[in-house]
C-alpha cells in the first residue's frame, strides 16, 4: 500500500478570486435554513413545527426511514418557516435564530474509553452522524454496518477551495478526538490523506494510517484516495468523513455541545475582498458576503463552481459546504466563438486555444457553458482528467441505459458525482455527468442496496 500518491491525470482549474488568508466573523445571520436536500435519499420526518423553540443541536427531523438518524438545528431560536414544494416536499426549515445562542447539552465523553457502540449512539444521538458518508452510493453511511476502513481528505483540490491547512490551524485537540472515535468505528484502518509538502494537523495522527498526496485536481476527491488505497468491491462498505467535519464531530466529545460554525472561504471574481469568514452552517448568504459582493449578473454558489449548488444570493450555506463562490453569469454568446483564437478560457485541447502556454495564469470565467447538449462524441478527453481505474464513458452509458449488471461490473461501488465534475467540465458533447451517475448511483441502491 503506497503511503505517497502521486496523480498524473487531472486538471487544475485556475480561477481569479482565491481567498486571502484573513478571517473575519460574519454579522448574526437574519435566519437559518437547514435543506433536505443536503441528506441525500432521506425523506424527512419532522419533530418541530413553526412556532417550536430550539436548542443549537436539538432534532428537527429525523429519516422516515429510520428514527435513530436525527438532523440537528445549527443554532438555537425559533422555527419561523417550513417551506414546502409539490406534494408537500420539505424544502427548507428557516429558524430565526436567538442573538445569544444556547446548546444542547449533550455530555463531555472521554473517547479514549468508549466502545465503538458507545461511540455511535453518541454521534446519533446529537445528530452528527449524518457527517460520516458511505461508499457505495455516496450516501449517509448506514450505522447497522461495519466498514472495512473509513478516509478522511485533508486537502481539497478544487477550484478556489479553502485551504485546509489554514482551516483546521489550531484545532488539533477537536480533530484527534474525532479521529479517535473513528479508529473505534472499524476494525480496519483509517486513511487520512493530507497534501504533500503542506503543514495539516491531520499528518501523522496516531492510531490512523497516513497518506500524502500530489497532482492535479481531482487529487483532494476522497474518490480518488479510496480507488489508489483500498478500492471497494461488491459487498465491501468504506465510510468517509469530511477534515472540516471532524472539527464538530470532535467539539461535541469534548464539551457536549454541537457547534456547527464553520471557517468559510468566500471567493470569486464577483467578491470584491476574497477572504475567509467564520459562519454557521445554514446561515443566509448575503449575511455572509454582506457589502462585499457584485451581484450585477452573478451566479452565487454554496461550494465550488464545479459540484457545488447555485444558491443565490437570498440562499443559504449547505451543510456540508465551507466555501460560497460567485462568478459572473454566463448568459451572452460570442459570435462566431468556437471559430477563433481563445486567450481566456481553460482547456485540455491546443485547437483553437492557449491555456497552455501560460499554466499558471487566472482566469475570470463564467458560467456559459460554450456549447449545446448533443449526443455523446469520443474525444478521449475524459480520460485525459480522470484518475481513477475505470472507464468513464461506458461507466456513463451504463447509468443511462441502466444496466446494472454492466455499472457493477465498471467500478461503480466506489465512485460519486463529484468524481465526474471535471469529465462534466471538459465534455464537448456538454452531458450532464455528475448528474447521470447521482442517478445510476439511486437506481443501484434501490434495486442492490
Amino acid at each position: 500500500m503506497s503511503k505517497d500518491i502521486r496523480i498524473k491525470k487531472g486538471l487544475d482549474i485556475k480561477l481569479v478570486g482565491e481567498a486571502e488568508k484573513t478571517t473575519v466573523a460574519a454579522k448574526a445571520s437574519s435566519y437559518y435554513a437547514i435543506k433536505p436536500e443536503d441528506f441525500h435519499s432521506i425523506i424527512p420526518k419532522m419533530l418541530v413545527k413553526v412556532g417550536h423553540k430550539v436548542k443549537a443541536g436539538e432534532a428537527l427531523f429525523h429519516s422516515k426511514l429510520d428514527e435513530t438518524l436525527l438532523f440537528p438545528s445549527p443554532v438555537s431560536g425559533e422555527v419561523s418557516e417550513i417551506v414546502r414544494g409539490a406534494k408537500r416536499k420539505i424544502l427548507e426549515i428557516r429558524i430565526l435564530a436567538d442573538a445569544t445562542q444556547t446548546h444542547h447539552d449533550f455530555g463531555k465523553k472521554d473517547v479514549a474509553n468508549m466502545s465503538g457502540d458507545e461511540v455511535k449512539e453518541h454521534l446519533l444521538a446529537a445528530g452528527c452522524w449524518p457527517f460520516i458518508k458511505q461508499r457505495p452510493y455516496a450516501v449517509i453511511a448506514n450505522p447497522t454496518k461495519s466498514p472495512k476502513a473509513i478516509f478522511v481528505s485533508g486537502y481539497d483540490s478544487a477550484p478556489l477551495a479553502a485551504d485546509l491547512d489554514y482551516t483546521l490551524a489550531g484545532k488539533e485537540e477537536e480533530l484527534l478526538a474525532a479521529l479517535t472515535a473513528l479508529t473505534k468505528l472499524t476494525e480496519g484502518s483509517v486513511h487520512v490523506v493530507t497534501k504533500k509538502g503542506g503543514n495539516s494537523p491531520l499528518a501523522n495522527v496516531a492510531g490512523t494510517t497516513s497518506h500524502t498526496v500530489s497532482g492535479p485536481h481531482p487529487a483532494g476527491n476522497v474518490g480518488t484516495h479510496i480507488n489508489k488505497i483500498d478500492p471497494v468491491n461488491k459487498g465491501e462498505v468504506v465510510w468517509t468523513v469530511a477534515a472540516k467535519d471532524l472539527v464538530i464531530i470532535g467539539e461535541l466529545l469534548l464539551t457536549g455541545k454541537f457547534n456547527a460554525t464553520r471557517t468559510i472561504a468566500v471567493t470569486g471574481s464577483q467578491i470584491t475582498k476574497p477572504q475567509y469568514v467564520t459562519a454557521i452552517a445554514g446561515a443566509s448568504i448575503k449575511d455572509i458576503v454582506a457589502d462585499n459582493i457584485n451581484l450585477d449578473n452573478t451566479r452565487v454558489i454554496s461550494g465550488n463552481v464545479l459540484s457545488g449548488r447555485n444558491e443565490g444570493a437570498d440562499g443559504a450555506l449547505g451543510f456540508y459546504d465551507n466555501q460560497i463562490t460567485a462568478i459572473p453569469e454566463g448568459d451572452d454568446y460570442e459570435f462566431f466563438g468556437w471559430n477563433k483564437p481563445v486567450f481566456d478560457k481553460v482547456s485540455v485541447s491546443r485547437a483553437f486555444t492557449f491555456s497552455w502556454l501560460n499554466p499558471k495564469k487566472k482566469y475570470d470565467l463564467t458560467t456559459n457553458t460554450n456549447g449545446e447538449h448533443r449526443a455523446f462524441v469520443t474525444t478521449g478527453t475524459y480520460e485525459e482528467v480522470f484518475p481513477l481505474d475505470i472507464y468513464p464513458m461506458q461507466t456513463l452509458k451504463a447509468c443511462m441505459y441502466a444496466d446494472l449488471d454492466e455499472m457493477e461490473a465498471l467500478g461503480m461501488y466506489e465512485v460519486a458525482p463529484e468524481d465526474f465534475a471535471l469529465t462534466e467540465f471538459v465534455c464537448v458533447s456538454k452531458q450532464p455527468h455528475q448528474k447521470i451517475i447521482r442517478e445510476g448511483l439511486d437506481l443501484m441502491l434501490k434495486e442492490i442496496g
